[in-house]
């Protein structure tokens, strides 16, 4: 990776770092482009939080807006953005398993 490459995956990374952005980014990847009230009430985040949230994805590139007349709408705007995610829960699952094999009362026997 050279300077730019980190750089940038680190503002990422702090991007996905959020719980609250994660829930809000993981609705509009599952539900498609939505409005901010619909991202909101389905993320359990007020307006307010969600829409500071989204600005800052949307200055992220994760997400693209459009509007139309006073509503504006949001979409996933990176195509990775879901493998990424993916991969991720993934590997927690995969921790998550091995953590319950390693505190099973069999694995303690061997």
């Amino acid at each position: 990776m050279n300077d730019w490459e980190i750089q940038e995956a680190a503002h990422r990374f702090a991007l996905l770092s959020d719980p609250t952005r994660l829930r809000i980014l993981h609705t509009v990847m599952e539900r498609g482009e939505l409005s901010v009230h619909e991202i909101a009430e389905a993320a359990h985040v007020s307006r307010f939080n969600t829409s500071a949230h989204l600005n800052r994805l949307a200055a992220g590139g994760l997400v693209a807006r459009r509007r139309e007349a006073s509503t504006v709408y949001y979409r996933v705007d990176d195509r990775q953005l879901p493998q990424i995610c993916e991969s991720m829960c993934e590997s927690l699952r995969a921790r998550a398993r091995a953590s319950a094999a390693a505190a099973s009362p069999a694995a303690a026997s061997f």
